[in-house]
């Protein structure tokens, strides 16, 4: 990501064309990405039976997924700027159908590995698609736009599991890829048919070297975060993961500070609004995740051991469902706050709304309604932040290097997921309560998980108080100036 003038090219001299279908055909790409995350949670209990493997083994259905997205989102960004973000957001949607596909044909572990981990490679999908919105959308447009994309996101998970409990009920577990390969035919189809190929590319040589430093630090980190449980924090394997990454990191940021055209320009990168916006996505996405982690456990929990509440799997993902709707239903009024404010107090209000969506679940766990009412809360303030760190990062960057900058700060957000899971985990391990023969988590472990949640989100309230004032307040001002500079630029090509 570099200001260098010049690297910047517009091909094509053609009028732009209509773009009234562009964003709900991006939202839906969204949506079914983020559902493909969501869809096998009802099977992963059942994986080592249907898989004929151990659930130590079957756990890489989950894991390949998480490394894959988090190689392929920058990767994919970048690749965005340089040869085409239409051109790579078909190839994520042909990635999710083909790894659908080959899981659905899948009865033994490596294929159904396989096919999770090529559908990881379409995570790039919504950074792609929002970079998108800045090249082809009228600057008065995309605001809102920007929020419902990235609302998408929440409205695919939140909407994945109740539709995977409902599959997984009455159908046999193949179906559940079947679907997503369906679905995913069907976005790739709009996408191809209706969003136009951006005239904004930077051109250049792709940065091998840096892709793949980047990928080894960042599969050694989220490896050793992700299994660390399984593997004893402070086993050799961990603790070897972790140094290797570190190790790595930095020698892949040397080498990125000496290469001409680098997969990431760290010193863009290091601009304070940018700096800043991606620290506080890291602390959201360990606020978004907790609440995941949570309230499905303690729904269905027997009502036996005082504390849960019974529920099945389908009536857990009901439960969560209308958070995802308030996220999207959210999206024009987030919006309006950024064109007001600025997308700086965007991101604050949503992160005081996360936290006291958490700390009314931390003092209501009783009824089902009051896991609707929390999650609903949490949704709200999640739909601020994420329409709101996009804007902050598009406001910062040149708009040819929108897809790697925004791509970067998604990972951000997967990062912060990633540690929300892994301390979850170690926090429900240890607090807990027996139950006949079983040790589950206890109550207080639950309200411990909301309450870093609350506090993750409180963490990106301040992080994110410290983003420049006049950088973030300009925002809006400097992409309309933008927008207009690019809707002229064709004519004089």
């Amino acid at each position: 990501m570099s200001d260098a003038p010049g690297k910047s090219v517009t091909t094509g001299t053609a009028a732009p064309p209509r773009t009234g279908a562009v964003v709900p055909v991006l939202a839906l790409s969204g949506i079914v990405v983020s559902l493909m995350q969501t869809l096998v949670i009802p099977i992963v209990g059942q994986l080592p039976q249907y898989l004929n493997a151990s659930a130590s083994d079957t756990a890489w259905a989950i894991t390949a997924t998480l490394l894959a997205a988090a190689v392929a989102t920058p990767v994919m960004g970048r690749l965005g700027d340089m040869y085409g973000k239409r051109r790579m957001l078909l190839l994520s949607m042909a990635m999710l159908v083909v790894g659908s596909v080959v899981a659905g044909l899948s009865d033994s572990l490596t294929p159904m590995i396989v096919g999770r981990a090529l559908q990881g490679l379409s995570s790039g999908v919504i950074p792609l698609g929002i970079s998108i919105l800045r090249d082809e959308l009228p600057a008065e447009r995309l605001g809102s736009a920007t929020a419902m994309i990235s609302a998408s996101l929440g409205v695919g998970g939140a909407l994945g599991l109740p539709l995977a409990a409902l599959i997984a009920d009455n159908f046999d577990w193949h179906a559940l890829f079947w679907t997503s390969a369906a679905l995913g035919v069907v976005a790739l189809v709009l996408v191809l048919a209706l969003v136009p190929e951006s005239r904004v590319r930077t051109g250049g040589r792709f940065d091998l070297v840096g892709a793949a430093g980047m990928a080894a630090g960042l599969v050694s980190l989220l490896l050793a975060i992700s299994k660390g449980g399984d593997w004893g924090w402070t086993s050799g394997t961990t603790l070897g993961l972790f140094a290797a990454s570190v190790v790595v990191l930095l020698a892949w940021g040397f080498f990125e500070l000496r290469t001409d055209r680098p997969l990431v320009d760290l010193r863009t990168t290091a601009r304070p609004q940018v700096l800043i916006t991606n620290l506080a996505s890291v602390a959201i996405g360990f606020a978004m995740f907790s609440m995941s982690l949570v309230i499905p456990q303690v729904l269905q929990l027997p009502e036996r051991t005082g504390y849960g509440l019974g529920q099945s799997l389908l009536s857990a993902g009901l439960v969560m469902a209308p958070s995802g709707l308030v996220m999207m239903a959210l999206a024009p009024v987030s919006a309006l706050v950024t064109r007001a404010r600025g997308p700086k107090v965007t991101l604050m209000i949503g992160a005081l709304i996360v936290a006291a969506g958490y700390g009314l679940n931390v003092a209501m766990m009783s009824e089902v309604w009051h896991f609707v009412l929390a999650s609903c809360v949490i949704g709200a303030g999640i739909g601020f932040c994420y329409g709101a760190m996009p804007t902050l990062i598009m406001g910062a960057v040149p708009a040819s290097e929108t897809g790697a900058a925004n791509s970067l700060n998604t990972l951000m957000r997967s990062i912060g997921t990633s540690v929300a899971s892994a301390v979850a985990g170690v926090v429900l391990a240890q607090m807990t309560t027996r139950f006949g023969p079983y040790a589950l988590p206890s109550e207080d472990a639950f309200r411990t998980v909301l309450a870093l949640g609350a506090g993750a989100a409180l963490l990106g309230f301040v992080v994110a108080a410290f983003i420049p004032k006049q950088r973030g307040a300009a925002t809006e001002e400097s992409l309309v100036t933008e927008g207009a500079a690019g809707a002229a630029e064709p004519a004089k090509a």
